[in-house]
């Protein structure tokens, strides 16, 4: 293909076929422009997202994708990132807006990468139209926004509620009306309540109301109603033997105005309280499963978007190192490809045993195994993943056979050591020790890190959560749930000891032989 340079960006060989089929079916835009800001290349994906033939653009500077008021600034901006280029988001925190070839705008998000041919800078763009993304951002907001007001109708209606049955209880339902003299003792007494709990009125008269009440609530109860006989209304609940009661209480005055009795209302509001908890729970947990669908709509987004780019751009720049003397960069693309990969392929088993977890449909399966040989296998499994001058060791002592869940222990080992080695500097080594002792597993998992800032640690184990420290590091903030809910499968605990900037042992304790 010839460009607006005249520079011809076809190579050949088979490879070659296949980055350029890629180039061309990849479901993002993408479009490479040189160091003058002049598009000279754009794939089938970028013309259907602008409405444009690539040979209409070809030649033409990128800035004609953008709004007419902002393309003074982008041409700025398109300069100075072509002087000093760098892989990164473009307009990182900003609602970034194109323009179509008919004139209509649509929210983008664009990641830039750099590469240098024959001498020469380009920039390539790979452009994602966040249509649909940005109608599910504001869907949620209009979700939340209506939880909230729910929140203000139920607590209204809850008041209501409570208002509503003050009026009935001075009409005797659910309740009692209760006149006492000074000494707390029934003068009169009836309601629906002493009915229900097969009390009588007669029974009532002239013993004791304090001597009905729990010893804990008698105090209380006595001082609320002393001030009711000093003249003042009150209103107040109680629980009893977890039952709840509305209380309202007013003075009597006799025919001279001196206060001799008190008037009682209890209304009992145990079904009432109960369901405004019930209200409020549901309402939390509504609340919570909102958070948690954006939180991983975002966290899926970025954490597959990103190895999917590092895989296209090594692949492109691939067919680029075509010389012997070039393998080390060849391998080094190689190494960055794997390893998205295994990043890829982490994710999605993460979201899989979360699946399985969290609808419980997973089973614990014990059976007999030997346990070094394991641990062996999935140390050698993991040493692809090793950075450079990483290394695993391994220390183990007693018995070698267990009975344990062959799946879950894997899934738990390799979460652990993963973690070990992403959270951990080249060089760094992750030592694991082994014990079997006493009819009981413990392995320690350790590595010299960035370790665990304090005030993460109680949410450690919680899905989606990502330390302080840790959030320009790869990773779904599943790992850790995953595997406490593995061993809580398998009657396993575990916990840690971590030193920011010195590292974090996880160590967990298995029963040597789960029962079948």
């Amino acid at each position: 293909m010839e460009t607006a340079q005249g520079k011809d960006f076809n190579t050949s060989g088979s490879f070659d076929h296949i980055c350029k089929a890629l180039f061309a079916s990849a479901a993002e835009g993408l479009i490479i422009a040189g160091s003058d800001g002049k598009i000279v290349m754009m794939n089938q994906r970028a013309e259907d997202m602008f409405g444009y033939e690539a040979s209409e653009l070809v030649g033409a500077r990128i800035s004609q994708l953008v709004p007419g008021p902002l393309r003074e600034q982008h041409e700025h901006n398109t300069l100075r990132y072509m002087a000093k280029p760098s892989r990164r988001t473009m307009g990182n925190g900003l609602d970034l807006i194109a323009l179509r070839k008919d004139g209509t705008t649509f929210p983008v998000e664009i990641s830039l990468n750099h590469l240098t041919l024959d001498g020469e800078g380009y920039a390539m763009a790979l452009i994602s139209d966040i249509t649909l993304r940005k109608s599910a951002e504001m869907e949620l907001a209009n979700l939340n926004e209506d939880l909230e007001r729910r929140v203000q109708e139920r607590t209204r209606e809850l008041r209501d509620s409570q208002q509503l049955y003050t009026v009935i209880a001075r009409n005797f339902p659910n309740g009692t009306i209760n006149v006492f003299d000074r000494d707390f003792n029934y003068v009169f007494a009836d309601g629906r309540e002493l009915f229900r709990l097969g009390i009588t009125s007669e029974e009532l008269i002239g013993t004791n109301y304090l001597t009905r009440l729990v010893p804990a609530a008698r105090e209380a109860m006595a001082e609320k109603l002393k001030a009711v006989f000093g003249g003042q209304n009150a209103s107040f609940d109680i629980e009893v033997e977890s039952k709840h009661f509305e209380i309202h209480a007013v003075p009597l005055r006799d025919s001279v105005g001196e206060i001799t009795r008190i008037l009682v209302v209890e209304t009992n509001i145990t079904q009432q309280k109960r369901a405004a908890t019930d209200i409020l729970k549901a309402l939390e947990k509504e609340r919570q499963l909102n958070e948690l669908k954006s939180r991983f709509v975002s966290m899926a987004s970025h954490e597959f978007r990103t190895p999917l780019s590092t895989i296209l751009t090594s692949l492109s720049l691939i067919t680029k190192y075509t010389n012997p003397e070039q393998e080390e960069m060849r391998q080094k693309h190689y190494n960055r490809i794997r390893t998205s990969i295994h990043h890829l392929t982490s994710i999605l088993n993460d979201f899989l045993s979360l699946d399985k977890l969290e609808t419980g449909l997973l089973a614990c399966n014990p059976e007999s195994l030997d346990l070094r040989a394991m641990l062996e296998e999935h140390i050698d499994e993991m040493q692809s993943m090793c950075k450079p001058g990483q290394g695993i060791e391994l220390v183990y002592e007693g018995e070698v056979e267990a009975h344990l869940d062959r799946n879950m222990f894997r899934n738990i080992m390799l979460n652990l050591i993963s973690n070990a080695i992403k959270y951990s500097p080249d060089n760094g080594a992750v030592e694991i020790k082994a014990v079997v002792l006493e009819g009981k597993v413990r392995i320690d998992v350790r590595d010299h890190g960035i370790g665990i800032p304090e005030a993460d640690r109680q949410h450690i184990f919680e899905r989606f959560f990502r330390a302080n420290n840790a959030t320009n590091i790869q990773g779904t903030g599943l790992g850790l749930n995953i595997v406490k809910k593995y061993l809580d499968l398998m009657n396993g605990d575990i916990w840690f000891e971590s030193e920011p900037g010195k590292g974090t042992v996880f160590s967990i304790v298995l029963p040597q032989k789960l029962a079948l």
